[in-house]
């Protein structure tokens, strides 16, 4: 085989030979280039032809267990780790190659900024090995946009990394998990993802961080989004897209590979909610127990009791807290004219996230109402 190779090698010029050599690579593969430096056995199951995926697995419903096959409120959280996960789905390996990290394993309503961080960090590194074609996090349902939008806004790579979970435990009848997790893998495994951002796989859908969230607490049809509308759909299982990869107008990175240690919590930002004879004072209990920004969500366009707002200016401006106003309602945009900066199109979630962020960069009042104006 070798000898006869050489021989066409002989009688062929120099680009023809790039393009068979190329053609050998594709089809014979090499265990070394495909596995990078992971080991084979780090793998469920290795084909050097198809792509690398790691899934990063952090606990939440899609790896819970009941009682009982009809138990779907009253079930441990996390209690599967994400080899369970990725062996409960056998027909992985026929659309990648997969290899599980553990990085917690709680309900997404413990999740907090110090493993925001690691896990960050530890997709980042993932990206950025040259083997590895796209990255999975399984998560809880009900923070999911939140982690979602935080892993968009510091992750920096063309390569897709899809963010997925279960409205039903891994023992119910008719469990979502299993098949969300099988398109989520598909979708990070095909090159139509990359340059898009992180999204969500969830009951056959595609959707940006930015904007999918969590519309319903119980039904599995339940992430939605509301005006922007999804990138796309899973047709047995293979992704199609309704879009060109773009990234959404407003679209920050924020760089914590380096300043950040997995240690440090992000700066505190409080989220207090709008209503009828909202109470002031919450605003200065929120700055006297440490708060750096506060995110009214308010009602409507961000509206709040207007005897309130003169007391709550004069305590932001005497404390350098940050007031951010956002929306209680499903959707909309809301502008500085309700008080406060405005928080654009995000709601009080991701508005939170992204002003951390902010802080954590040492932002001036100024510099974040910029990072905030739609399309900036």
């Amino acid at each position: 085989m070798l000898h006869g190779t050489r021989i066409i090698i002989m009688l062929i010029g120099s680009a023809t030979l790039v393009v068979i050599c190329a053609w050998l690579v594709a089809v014979q593969g090499t265990t070394q280039l495909a596995r990078g430096p992971h080991d084979v056995s780090a793998f469920r199951c290795f084909d050097s032809r198809l792509p690398n995926v790691t899934i990063f697995a952090t606990g939440g419903t899609i790896a819970g267990t009941g009682s009982s096959g009809k138990d779907m409120s009253n079930y441990q959280i996390g209690a599967l780790g994400v080899q369970h996960l990725i062996d409960a789905v056998p027909e992985l390996c026929n659309v990648a190659n997969v290899r599980g990290v553990e990085v917690s394993n709680v309900g997404s309503h413990n999740i907090n900024s110090n493993m925001l961080v690691r896990m960050s960090q530890q997709i980042q590194r993932e990206l950025d090995d040259p083997y590895t074609q796209g990255a999975v996090f399984t998560h809880g349902t009900d923070t999911l946009e939140e982690t979602a939008f935080f892993m968009d806004l510091t992750l920096q790579s063309s390569k897709p990394v899809v963010a997925v979970g279960a409205m039903r435990p891994a023992t119910a009848i008719s469990a979502d998990g299993p098949m969300n997790l099988l398109t989520a893998v598909s979708l990070a495994a095909d090159h139509d993802a990359w340059d898009r951002g992180v999204m969500l796989a969830m009951n056959d859908r595609i959707g940006a961080a930015r904007f999918t969230s969590k519309t319903n607490a119980n039904r599995v049809d339940a992430f939605m989004a509301v005006e922007q509308g999804y990138l796309g759909v899973f047709e047995n299982t293979k992704p199609i897209f309704f879009y060109p990869p773009a990234r959404p107008l407003g679209h920050r990175h924020f760089d914590i590979s380096s300043q950040l240690t997995a240690q440090k919590s992000l700066p505190k930002v409080e989220i207090l909610y709008g209503y009828q004879e909202l109470e002031p004072s919450l605003f200065k209990s929120a700055i006297d127990l440490g708060a750096k920004g506060i995110v009214l969500a308010g009602a409507g366009g961000g509206w709040w009791p207007t005897a309130a707002r003169q007391q709550v200016d004069a305590w932001a401006e005497a404390s350098g807290v940050i007031i951010m106003t956002s929306s209680r309602s499903l959707s909309g945009y809301v502008d500085d004219s309700s008080g406060g900066i405005g928080c654009g199109f995000l709601d009080p979630q991701r508005c939170r996230v992204q002003l951390q962020l902010c802080l954590e960069a040492g932002l001036s009042r100024h510099e974040v109402r910029k990072v905030f104006q739609f399309g900036v």
